[in-house]
């Protein structure tokens, strides 16, 4: 019983590092990290980020994990349960952008801390088959399906990227719209 609620806190833990994590990571300001300001945010004392991490780095990986896993598990649930095959899209685009502009902070996480963050500088780049390959899925078979996909989930980032860091100043349902446009163009072009 005791083991049980050791494992249970150290659970607790863990996620609010995790938490501290997207709330530094994904600032507006850009990546803020370092083991003092985890601490400080999570409300937690060094002994416990030890306690999971072997330092700042991996920390950062971990976030990076955790959110990654977060939107392709979003993505997945999202066409699992669609009823009608042309709603597939709207459904995963719809709930990416829940994921990723509701929650701005898991969006540059995911999208921009790459780009700034030296300890994710490949991360990205590991992330994106998966992603591919979703969009990869929904595509006809044809000779060009896994450029169409590629292309796809690249202007799906810079998109993206852009509402997230303000260079694209639309309206969300613009965003969403337009999204599914792009996707269903490619289903079509596939």
């Amino acid at each position: 019983m005791r083991s049980q609620r050791l494992e249970e806190r150290r659970s607790k833990r863990y996620d609010a590092l995790l938490a501290a994590g997207v709330e530094l990571l994904g600032s507006p300001d850009g990546p803020a990290v370092n083991v003092r300001a985890v601490c400080r945010t999570a409300r937690l004392t060094e002994r416990y980020f030890y306690e999971s991490f072997s330092d700042r780095d991996t920390f950062v990986r971990a976030v990076y994990a955790w959110v990654g896993s977060r939107a392709q598990t979003a993505l997945v649930e999202a066409v699992t349960d669609v009823a009608a095959p042309e709603e597939t899209i709207p459904a995963a685009v719809r709930a990416f952008v829940e994921l990723i502009i509701d929650e701005p902070r898991t969006g540059r996480v995911l999208l921009i801390a790459p780009l700034a963050e030296p300890a994710l500088s490949r991360r990205g780049l590991e992330l994106l088959p998966g992603f591919v390959e979703l969009v990869h899925d929904r595509l006809p078979e044809t000779a060009d399906q896994q450029l169409i996909a590629v292309g796809t989930v690249g202007a799906l980032t810079a998109l993206f990227i852009g509402y997230l860091d303000s260079t694209l100043t639309v309206s969300r349902e613009t965003l969403v719209t337009h999204c599914i446009r792009l996707i269903s163009d490619a289903a079509v072009r596939g």
